[in-house]
């Protein structure tokens, strides 16, 4: 077998494996937002302290994620995966029992804090063996588990009325904690990259207040970068309501039973995600091998036709067309995500693409649950779901602004080839492995 043969099986090995970790991801932290009529009953909360469950996780996860990505990029990524994913399991197990909003709202907090440390690492991990042609079709696959596991959760109100709200946390959180203990065994060990730039990584990392400092101001005076974390702000502050409250704007503003809430709004928005992301990551992979600004021009062209889209949702109530205006908004969100990490790739430096990954989730969730509790806060004071969802518009627009302004450079787009991570480790001064990632 061909050495390029052995590369792209274990490149894609990796991603499989890591669809599945990114499904329970989602599907973990979903189920909350399609449950509200019982959790809120069970627990006896109004709507503004059941947003703050959703708010409180955005906010940790946020926080959290620059320094997960800071630790996958300086400890390896494979350690950070398999023990992100163990502890989260764990946590969504824990609020399948918990009896008050307090501990409701420390095991969501737990869940933030376990979860940041997946994503950063993750895709780190996978454009570092894949690039060019299949980097974009790559990170959307993978992120593909995300909708997967979001369309999945929304079928938790229809499992609510079926089987009780604590049910599916207890089987969800068993199953992570099992695929956990598979992922020991079976995922790869990767070996990176050549001697000489493995030379060149520990050095820049042999202080760590000087790594840590390095690898921030680098990351926060590239210019391309600034655009990619303000457009992310912008994006969170947008669509983190929007996912979070569709099932009750359905719900208490259309009249739509608490089962179809769930599927109309995060089952129809991250099943169009999931397509979205399909389609933008084969167009963003083939206009890229002549135009090295297609990772940012696609989400770009995505966000200025969703913006209209948005407002209509808040605008209209007739329910096909507001579907159709989820869906279409979806479909956006997935061309993002599917190149939100080759974008960051033509603006940073390869050693600091987790802590780049990781400031990406910092102000994009931060700026989600902020918007999140304000939603709820809102409706409280009797202004509808649909006036923020109108706001939201606005933003999605002004981050679409700031992809076209993104310019790739010269010294990101050069960066070295990762080994095979099926490869056995050979000895001798050409061919020594490294398990750092």
């Amino acid at each position: 077998m061909h050495r390029a043969d052995r590369l792209s099986r274990g490149a894609w090995a990796i991603v499989g494996l890591l669809w599945f970790v990114a499904t329970f991801n989602y599907l973990d932290r979903q189920l909350v937002v399609t449950m509200p009529g019982p959790i809120k009953g069970d627990l006896g909360i109004g709507n503004e302290r059941f947003g703050l469950l959703s708010s409180v996780f955005l906010w940790i996860y946020g926080i959290c994620s620059p320094i997960a990505g800071y630790v996958a990029d300086r400890f390896g990524k494979r350690p950070v995966i398999i023990a992100s994913l163990l502890i989260w399991s764990a946590a969504t197990f824990v609020t399948g029992i918990v009896t008050s909003f307090e501990g409701m709202l420390a095991a969501r907090a737990m869940l933030g804090v376990s979860e940041a440390f997946y994503m950063p690492a993750a895709v780190a991990l996978i454009v570092e063996y894949h690039r060019g042609p299949t980097r974009s079709r790559a990170t959307g696959l993978h992120l593909s588990g995300v909708y997967a596991g979001s369309a999945l959760g929304g079928l938790g109100g229809a499992f609510a009325e079926m089987f009780g709200w604590r049910t599916g946390f207890l089987i969800m959180g068993a199953i992570g904690v099992a695929y956990a203990l598979v992922l020991m065994i079976i995922f790869p060990r990767p070996q990176t990259f050549s001697d000489e730039t493995r030379a060149e990584i520990a050095s820049a990392k042999a202080s760590p207040s000087a790594a840590f400092t390095t690898a921030f101001k680098s990351l926060l005076t590239t210019r391309g970068f600034q655009f990619l974390l303000a457009m992310n702000l912008l994006n969170g502050a947008a669509y983190w309501p929007v996912r979070n409250w569709l099932p009750e704007f359905f719900r208490s503003e259309l009249g739509v039973s608490q089962a179809w809430a769930g599927i109309y709004g995060p089952m129809a928005f991250n099943g169009a995600a999931f397509v979205g992301m399909l389609i933008a990551s084969n167009i963003s992979d083939w206009w890229s091998g002549w135009n090295e600004r297609a990772r940012a021009l696609v989400p770009a062209i995505g966000f200025m036709i969703a913006a209209p889209c948005l407002f209509a949702i808040g605008a209209v109530e007739y329910i096909p067309i507001i579907l159709a205006c989820v869906l279409v908004a979806g479909m956006s969100q997935g061309f993002l995500d599917a190149n939100l990490m080759p974008a960051a790739c033509t603006v940073t430096d390869f050693r600091h693409r987790a802590t780049a990954y990781g400031l990406l989730n910092f102000v994009g969730t931060t700026a989600g649950g902020v918007m999140t509790y304000v939603g709820g806060m809102l409706k409280e004071q009797h202004v509808p779901f649909g006036t923020t969802f109108q706001a939201a518009s606005l933003l999605i627009f002004v981050a679409g602004l700031c992809l076209f302004a993104v310019k790739p450079t010269r010294a990101a787009m050069s960066e070295p080839r990762a080994r095979d991570p099926l490869q056995p480790e050979r000895t001798g001064t050409s061919e020594r492995g490294s398990a750092s990632s």
